[in-house]
């Protein structure tokens, strides 16, 4: 029993440090004033602090997908253009991607729903 506690509290430590990188990545991104040299080094920083986290399998679409957002931002602050505008456009779009299928999730109640028209048919 003790060992499934703690087992559930390391999946919510380790989706809590993927989803901390995760939002001050697309922070650093959505910034008007984007600065590379800052991204890389604040980046790198926030990917320190979550590579000490164990790492546990997740099966939500969601979480693969912000693992996947991960991998792909480490490779772009290696491998990257001068300007890092087309890795910055990409990451925003997966970034944006990676969110709808989070809402996509949710369920919305229907606000209207008494306001439809019913004409008895």
């Amino acid at each position: 029993m003790i060992y499934e506690v703690n087992e559930k509290q390391q999946r919510i430590k380790y989706i809590r440090v993927l989803e901390k990188f995760f939002t001050r990545t697309i922070s650093l991104l959505k910034l008007d004033n984007f600065d590379k040299d800052l991204f890389k080094q604040r980046t790198k920083k926030n990917y320190e602090e979550m590579i000490k986290t164990t790492e546990i399998e997740l099966y939500s679409e969601y979480y693969e997908g912000i693992k996947v957002f991960i991998n792909k931002t480490m490779f772009y602050l290696k491998e990257h253009s001068k300007s890092f505008e087309e890795e910055r456009a990409i990451l925003l779009k997966d970034a944006n991607l990676i969110q709808k299928e989070k809402n996509s999730t949710t369920y919305k109640k229907d606000k209207h729903k008494n306001q439809k028209f019913n004409d008895g048919y």
